[in-house]
């Protein structure tokens, strides 16, 4: 039997052991980062200098810091929106309109959804304003910070508004297979965004120029017709804009794909090196990586909806977590607000896929491009992005979706000597 107590039970337990854990978490990462910071690594050491180590270690500890503070913070509104009556007096300030259930609860979510973006900020302006601008990252204008948000808000309410309008008309129409219903009109939209973002969607915050350097592309062409990868095109983009750091990466779906690399990654690579970076995206491709985390995130969104299913008819479920009576709108946002602290505790068996794939990525660029030539990339990445070379191991199996600096290395020397 489902009773308040017992969801308001369930819920601080998971809230306190989640918090406790990252907290935990992240002090050992502080701390091992902090031992091993007078010593460049072994394998490191001829092409990484003690300085560059120091840099990447305390940029590490800083933003470790930062987020042991957000983890706080946002414990303390979660119980805000919940227990603390935050989300019952945002449902009353709309109720009070008069509207259709419908068109109250699009208020509720689009609304509460903007204001947890607000109630974020501080610490995205800490981020990119303090930290990233002490270790010589930051590039992005307060003119344009303030220009992204606006950009942000405004794609928000034109996609969210239609989108939640249209999963709460599904719920209250649909019977007790809602859920189902809803997680088809989810994953749609969600692979729709993924098709439309390189067209629609990311030039409206950077500039994507083709590829200038001819012998380059030549390079990146013959590469991609070994592997059979065909794309919209190779593309440069402006990241220098906004941050030093260096990226490139595959966007789009289907026929409407691009590869991309960062202004800043192509500045600081050889040709070779560059063709190993992509040889190691392609690896994602010619594995169905995205592939298999797409049906990944579509289990675990069919099995989340399903358990809604069930306790959005609970009426101890809205009570247990500070909201008096039970509605569709309701229960979707306390779902939405309470998911992450127990998605916390999945996060390590991601973690752990992801570093999988990042090996047998490894392992393709090895084939097609050389293990040397993605070492030396990946040696210069570490050092221009400021990665550390000694993270916690357990906070590294839990957290990083890539495999540590030296297992990585090792792994590429195994493949590079035939083991």
């Amino acid at each position: 039997m489902l009773t308040p107590e017992l969801v308001t039970q369930v819920f601080l337990a998971a809230l306190a052991a989640a918090t406790t854990l990252q907290l935990w978490l992240s002090a050992r990462q502080i701390r091992h980062i902090r031992t091993h910071r007078d010593a460049v690594p072994e394998a490191f050491a001829d092409r990484i200098t003690l300085a560059a180590h120091q840099r990447a270690a305390d940029y590490s500890i800083a933003r470790t810091r930062l987020g042991q503070i957000e983890s706080l913070y946002e414990a303390a509104l979660l119980l805000l929106w919940t227990l603390g009556g935050g989300l019952q007096w945002l449902i009353g300030f709309w109720q009070d309109f008069g509207l259709s259930d419908t068109a109250t609860g699009v208020g509720v979510l689009v609304s509460a959804t903007l204001i947890i973006s607000l109630l974020d900020l501080p610490f995205s302006i800490w981020q990119t304003f303090v930290i990233e601008e002490c270790f010589g990252f930051n590039r992005t204008r307060v003119s344009t910070f303030i220009a992204d948000l606006l950009k942000q808000g405004l794609i928000l309410l034109l996609l969210a508004t239609p989108l939640t309008w249209l999963i709460l008309w599904l719920m209250a129409s649909s019977g007790s297979l809602w859920w189902l219903y809803v997680w088809g009109v989810w994953m749609g939209f969600t692979l729709l965004m993924i098709w439309a973002y390189p067209t629609f969607i990311a030039p409206l915050f950077n500039q994507f120029k083709p590829l200038a350097d001819e012998a380059l592309r030549q390079r990146i062409e013959a590469l991609l017709a070994r592997c059979g990868f065909t794309s919209r095109g190779i593309f440069v983009m402006d990241g220098s804009r906004r941050s030093g750091h260096g990226n490139a990466y595959f966007t789009g779906l289907g026929r409407n794909k691009r590869i991309v690399f960062f202004d800043t990654l192509l500045d600081s690579l050889e040709p070779d090196e560059v063709e190993a970076v992509l040889a190691h995206e392609l690896g994602h491709f010619k594995r169905r990586h995205v592939q298999k985390r797409l049906v990944s995130m579509a289990l675990m969104s069919l099995a989340g909806l399903a358990l809604l299913g069930w306790l959005i008819e609970e009426p101890a479920f809205y009570q247990g977590l500070g909201v008096s009576e039970p509605s569709l709108y309701a229960g979707l946002m306390l779902f939405l607000l309470i998911s992450p602290v127990f998605g916390v505790f999945l996060t390590p068996v991601m973690s752990w896929l992801s570093r999988k794939h990042e090996y047998e990525a490894d392992a393709f660029a090895a084939q097609q491009a050389g293990a040397t030539d993605l070492i030396r990339a990946l040696v210069k990445l570490y050092r221009e992005n400021a990665s550390t070379l000694t993270p916690d191991p357990l906070y590294s199996a839990f957290h990083d979706s890539h495999p540590p600096a030296p297992l990585r290395v090792a792994h590429l020397r195994r493949l590079e000597a035939g083991g």
